[in-house]
């Protein structure tokens, strides 16, 4: 296991473990791998361990043995038939990353980061989150024995996510601001060495976070798909998808990438309107409102990373709309049985509008990536899901309403 961590911008090496940024830029940072170790071997290789993210260990820049983990990944690729044939499709699956321990993919890079966290002997790690990473932050951090500090968004945060950060035990402090504001203060507590910043611009945190597609092909016994559909926030998620492809396709792996699809809320969809301009930076929406709050992310700190992954893909970004979002999220449930969060079935809703439009044909291999589990929003589930029907105490008044 060896690497370097660079500058995403400039090239610049870093060596100082505790920086989140370029100190000649301020550019983001990402981990290059030495893969030499690999040249000679094959998938079939690491398939003695067990499906989930400590099976790539060669890929991963921590020490396999000081690993704090939870089991994560292993996640189920669903062949989706039902949905499939609904929209004209041959070959729909979803790789259901609400199986993870916390109910989402953020522990592929939580499992990374915290153990990362504890090789430089950090005592107190923290984030700034919209649900999902304070949840799964606290939990490994809970398992590391290391104080955590959460910031949250003041009432944007579903119910379920704010849960599970109280009870692993966070220090859960919410602010009168968006997630952008919260960021910004918990990476000043970063420079000022009160925490280990372990956002996803922390460079350790993607690597985890790439191992999503790294099963998605070994699932599919290397047959690449034509295209993978993702949410998009943060922008990290897309950003470690298209790192993951290129170090199968630099090995020799893999022969061809599939296309990237972002999809965005249409409230908050800094790098959907940056794609259909054709740039590579973006302008930050200042105040982002959607019903999927895990994508409620006005300036995406990895957003030209996204881009990157897109362009360098042929992919695309689309844009899809509350309505399309929970009508996504309906259709996967009742067709699949599978349940998700608003954000993950943003996924299925730009599938809808890109098969509709003929972006996607129907002989074409896709995957989405459902980021998060149903019960992590149960309001919006409630909410959105019909009446539920009362009745008096008998036989015959059930009857009745069953025949409605």
């Amino acid at each position: 296991m060896s690497y370097i961590v660079k500058c995403f911008e400039c090239g610049r090496k870093v060596t100082d473990g505790l920086l989140d940024s370029c100190p000649k830029c301020g550019g983001l940072l990402t981990v290059e791998m030495d893969l030499s170790p690999l040249v000679r071997k094959e998938l079939k290789d690491l398939r003695k361990e067990p499906l989930g993210v400590w099976r790539y260990a060669p890929f991963l820049p921590v020490d396999r043995r000081k690993a704090v983990s939870l089991l994560e990944g292993g996640t189920p690729l669903y062949h989706c038939k039902g949905l499939g044939k609904k929209l004209g499709m041959k070959d729909l699956r979803v790789k259901y990353e609400g199986a993870n321990p916390t109910g989402s993919f953020k522990d592929r890079g939580m499992t990374v980061g915290v153990s990362r966290a504890v090789e430089l002997g950090c005592k107190v790690v923290g984030c700034a989150s919209t649900g999902n990473t304070s949840a799964s932050l606290a939990a490994y951090a809970a398992k590391a024995g290391l104080g955590c500090v959460v910031l949250l968004p003041s009432g944007k945060v579903a119910l379920g996510k704010l849960a599970q950060a109280m009870f692993y035990g966070a220090k859960v402090i919410t602010i009168d601001g968006n997630f952008d504001e919260a960021l910004d203060i918990v990476r000043q507590l970063a420079k000022e060495g009160e925490l280990y910043l372990l956002n996803s611009i922390n460079p350790f945190r993607p690597e985890g976070q790439k191992t999503v597609v790294f099963e998605i092909l070994d699932q599919l016994d290397l047959h690449v798909p034509d295209l993978i559909v993702l949410p998009v926030g943060n922008a990290a998620n897309i950003w470690a998808v298209y790192k993951g492809l290129t170090e199968f396709r630099d090995l020799g792996w893999i022969d061809k990438m599939p296309r990237l699809v972002g999809v965005q809320a249409s409230g908050s969809n800094p790098i959907f309107k940056a794609f259909q301009e054709g740039k590579r930076d973006f302008k930050p929406v200042e105040h982002p409102e959607t019903v999927a709050t895990a994508i409620r992310i006005g300036n995406p700190a990895s957003g030209r990373k996204a881009l990157k992954a897109i362009y360098d893909t042929d992919g695309v970004a689309v844009e899809v709309t509350d309505e399309e979002i929970l009508a996504g999220q309906k259709l996967l449930g009742r067709t699949e049985g599978v349940g998700v969060e608003p954000a993950s079935a943003a996924s299925i809703a730009g599938v809808m509008k890109l098969r509709q439009s003929g972006e996607i044909a129907a002989d074409e291999r896709v995957v989405c990536i459902c980021t998060g589990n149903l019960l992590k929003d149960p309001d919006t589930i409630i909410k959105n899901s019909g009446e539920i029907l009362k009745s008096k105490a008998t036989m015959e008044a059930v009857k009745r309403l069953m025949a409605q």
